[in-house]
């Protein structure tokens, strides 16, 4: 078994880029989340979804960690990709996320993540311990990813997405549900 390095996932420099880009142009905190919610607007008038709120954006500067979800919202707001958050990274690191219109918002796909982990764990004669070993993580989050209807932690969907040696827009699509 090979053990890979990850670089880590900046959540504190995505919470600083949201709150720059917040200030810049000149936003409350709600202000803010009215704008990303506002991103899919067709979608959201569709589904009657409950908007992303002030509050879990400022949570972010707060436990430095965000879900893997709610960091596409911020990201697709930057118009800045996953990879542009990993520690050391440049601001045009990674894959462009894929575009979204106002009908679609940018997704996880966890269930295709699940797939590729799931076949190059088997491809490399590894057990489901071993690579939750590596990434840091229990073998539940690992195998609950085929099942996971929300989200992950962003910190560990990167791990893994590192570990498979792809971009995490591969695993990322414009979903209109």
């Amino acid at each position: 078994m090979t053990s890979r390095r990850f670089v880590a996932f900046d959540a504190a420099a995505l919470f600083e880029a949201l709150d720059q880009q917040r200030t810049e142009r000149n936003l409350s905190w709600q202000g803010a989340a009215s704008q990303i919610w506002e991103m899919s607007s067709a979608l959201n008038a569709q589904r009657g979804d409950h908007p992303i709120s002030a509050s879990t954006l400022k949570f972010l500067g707060d436990r430095g960690a965000t879900s893997c979800q709610h960091a596409l919202f911020i990201l697709r707001w930057l118009d800045r990709t996953p990879e542009s958050f990993l520690k050391g990274a440049s601001k045009d690191a990674g894959v462009p996320l894929p575009p979204a219109s106002d009908a679609q918002r940018p997704r996880w796909n966890l269930l295709h993540l699940y797939e590729v982990l799931n076949a190059t764990r088997q491809e490399e004669g590894l057990t489901w311990q071993q690579v939750a070993k590596e990434l840091h993580c229990t073998t539940h989050q690992l195998t609950g990813l085929r099942t996971a209807k929300f989200a992950i932690d962003m910190a560990l969907a990167m791990r893994i997405v590192q570990w498979l040696a792809r971009p995490a827009s591969d695993f990322i699509d414009a979903a209109a549900w």
